[in-house]
C-alpha cells in the first residue's frame, strides 16, 4: 500500500473539516497520513460509474463500448 506522510504541518493550513476533529491550537503541527483504503483498488475503471443508474452493468457495458475494437474478444 503507498501512503504520503506530510510532516510539520500548521493546523491552521488544514482543511476546516479537518481542524474541527482536532483539539490543537493553530499554531501546532501535526503529521498528516494519506493512505489508500484497502478493497477499492484494480476497480478504478469501473468504479466511476458506481453511482449511474444508466449504466446498471457496468462490465457489460464496456464490452458493448468495445465490441466495434473487438469483435472477438
Amino acid at each position: 500500500m503507498n501512503a504520503i506522510v506530510i510532516e510539520h504541518v500548521a493546523v491552521e493550513e488544514l482543511p476546516d473539516a479537518w481542524r474541527a476533529q482536532l483539539c490543537a491550537a493553530g499554531n501546532a503541527r501535526v503529521t498528516v497520513r494519506i493512505e489508500e483504503e484497502p478493497g477499492e483498488g484494480g476497480r478504478a475503471a469501473f468504479g466511476m460509474w458506481r453511482d449511474r443508474e444508466d449504466v446498471a452493468d457496468a462490465a457489460g457495458y464496456v464490452r458493448q463500448l468495445r465490441v466495434s475494437r473487438f469483435p472477438h474478444g
